[in-house]
C-alpha cells in the first residue's frame, strides 16, 4: 500500500502587497513558512507504511520554475504510484486541494481521496464534490490508519466512526461510533520530520540562518475570540500535553535550531510552563524558542517571561488586534488595550523581540487609519503586522457577516484581502493598511 501525503501550494492573493507601495514592499509577508505539522504526524502514524510526502510550498520555494500544479501532480502520480492521496487543507488553499484530487481522479479512479486538515473540520459540506472519497477532520492520525489498515485488508469503511464517504447520496457520516482519539496525551505520535530533508532549507522565518520546526506543547485554546478558527476547531477544549512528551520531541530536534511552539496559546497554564522550562534547562537543550503568548499573560507574569529569555525564548508573537477596548470586546479578545504596553516593556526589559499583530477591519475610515497608526507609532515593536479583519468560513464571525459577505473566493482567505465591502475605496483601503507596515523597529519581517 503506497500513500502520497500533499501539503498543497499556498495562494498568491495578496491585496495589501499589491496595493503597496514600493518602500513597504519588503515588510509585508508574503508566504506561510513552516513544516506541515499534520501530515507529519499522520506520516508518523504510518511509519510502517511506504509513505511519500510532498511539501508543495518547499518545492516551489526552493523550485520557482516546478511546472504548473497540475503537471506537477501528474509527475508526482508518475513517480510514486500512489493507492491513497492525503491532502492537507486550509481555507486559502481549498481550491489548490481540490484540483490535485482531480488530477487523482483523472489519471486512476482506484486512487482513495482523502482530505483532512482545518477546513476539513471546520467546513465538511464544502468537500460535498466528486473528487473527494473521504473527509477526515479533527486529529485525524488515528483514523487515517485505520482507512490504509481496512483499504489493504478489503474491509468495509463504513466500519470507521468519525470519516465522511462520498456515495451516491453525497458525503455522508459513517454509522460507526467514532473511537476516541487523545492526541496530546496517549495517542500522541511523534512527526515524521526525517521526510521534509528536501526543504529543510525553506522552513527559515525572517534573517535566520537555522531553520525552524513547529511542535505543539497544547492543542486548542480557552479563549474564545470570535475571529479564531483553532478554539472552533477543537469544539472549545484545551488539552495540554505532558512535559516528558515534549522533553522527548525536543531532543530529536538536532536539525533544527530554532523551535517555533505552534500553540495557539502556549502560556495557559503558568506553573506548566515554569516546570517545562526548568525541565528543558536540566536536560541543556539549547534552542532558540518562538511563542505566541498573550499581552496579558506577559504584562502579569514578568518574572516567567524572564526566566524563558534564559532559557532561549527570543521571539514573541502577539495579538495586539486592536488598540479600541470597544473592537477588543467585539472580538471577544478577553483583555484590554492597556496590556498592550504593559507587556512590550516586559519583553523589551528581557531583550525578546516581539511580533505585534493588529487586524484591520474593512470598516475602517481615515480617522481610524490615523488612530491605529498613532497608537502603533508610540508602542513600536521590532516586527509589527497589519492584516485583514476576514470572516474566515465555521467562525462565529463568520457566522455573524455572512450575508455581508461580497467575494466568496477561498483564495482570497488568508487575512490579505478584504472580503466585505471597504468603507475607502479598495485601492485605498489597502495603500494605508500597507503603510502600517513600515511602524515597527526592525528591518526583518517574521
Amino acid at each position: 500500500m503506497k500513500i502520497l501525503l500533499i501539503n498543497p501550494q499556498r495562494s498568491p492573493e495578496n491585496g495589501i502587497l499589491r496595493h503597496a507601495p514600493e518602500e513597504t514592499k519588503a515588510f509585508i509577508h508574503k508566504k506561510l513558512i513552516g513544516p506541515p505539522l499534520g501530515l507529519l504526524t499522520i506520516a508518523g502514524a504510518l511509519n510502517d507504511y511506504d509513505v511519500s510526502l510532498i511539501d508543495m510550498k518547499g518545492e516551489y520555494d526552493l523550485n520557482p520554475d516546478t511546472p504548473s500544479l497540475e503537471t506537477f501532480t501528474l509527475q508526482l502520480l508518475e513517480k510514486t504510484k500512489p493507492d491513497l492521496v492525503g491532502v492537507t487543507v486550509i481555507t486559502s488553499e481549498f481550491d489548490y486541494a481540490m484540483q490535485i484530487f482531480r488530477v487523482c481522479r483523472k489519471v486512476s479512479p482506484e486512487i482513495l481521496t482523502i482530505a483532512g486538515g482545518l477546513h476539513a473540520t471546520l467546513c465538511t459540506k464544502d468537500f460535498n464534490r466528486p473528487e473527494v472519497d473521504i473527509v477526515c477532520p479533527g486529529q485525524s492520525a488515528g483514523v487515517f490508519r485505520k482507512i490504509v489498515e481496512y483499504k489493504e485488508k478489503n474491509k468495509s469503511l463504513l466500519l470507521i466512526g468519525g470519516i465522511l464517504i462520498n456515495g451516491p447520496e453525497g458525503l455522508k457520516l459513517t454509522p460507526a461510533a467514532i473511537t476516541p482519539w487523545d492526541a496530546a496525551h496517549k495517542d500522541f505520535i511523534m512527526p515524521a520530520r526525517h521526510l521534509l530533508k528536501k526543504w529543510i532549507s525553506t522552513y527559515k522565518v525572517g534573517n535566520s540562518p537555522d531553520p525552524a520546526t513547529y511542535i505543539f506543547t497544547s492543542l486548542g485554546c480557552p479563549y474564545k475570540c470570535t475571529f479564531c478558527s483553532i478554539w472552533c476547531q477543537f469544539n472549545g477544549e484545551y488539552r495540554q500535553r505532558h512535559i516528558e512528551s515534549i522533553i522527548r520531541e525536543l531532543k530529536t530536534l538536532d536539525d533544527y535550531p530554532v523551535v517555533r511552539f505552534a500553540d495557539a496559546n502556549t502560556i495557559v497554564d503558568v506553573r506548566f510552563i515554569d516546570r517545562l522550562f526548568d525541565r528543558i534547562q536540566e536536560e541543556n537543550i539549547h534552542k532558540a524558542f518562538v511563542m505566541d503568548i498573550r499581552t496579558d499573560t506577559a504584562a502579569n507574569n514578568p518574572l516567567l517571561i524572564k526566566k524563558l529569555a534564559k532559557a532561549g525564548l527570543k521571539v514573541v508573537i502577539c495579538g495586539f488586534e486592536s488598540c479600541n477596548n470597544e473592537e477588543l470586546k467585539k472580538y471577544n479578545k478577553g483583555s484590554e488595550s492597556q496590556m498592550i504596553g504593559r507587556s512590550i516593556q516586559v519583553f523589551h526589559d528581557n531583550d525578546v523581540m516581539i511580533r505585534g499583530n493588529y487586524v484591520i477591519p474593512p470598516s475602517y475610515n481615515n480617522d481610524d487609519f490615523q488612530a491605529i497608526a498613532t497608537y502603533s507609532s508610540s508602542h513600536e515593536v521590532v516586527y509589527a503586522g497589519y492584516t485583514v479583519l476576514t470572516p474566515m468560513p465555521g467562525t462565529v464571525f463568520h457566522e455573524s457577516v455572512k450575508d455581508r459577505i461580497t467575494d466568496h473566493d477561498y483564495r482570497k482567505y488568508n487575512f490579505f484581502n478584504a472580503v466585505m465591502k471597504t468603507t475607502l475605496p479598495p485601492e485605498e483601503f489597502y495603500e494605508k493598511t500597507a503603510r502600517l507596515w513600515l511602524i515597527k523597529k526592525g528591518n526583518d519581517v517574521i
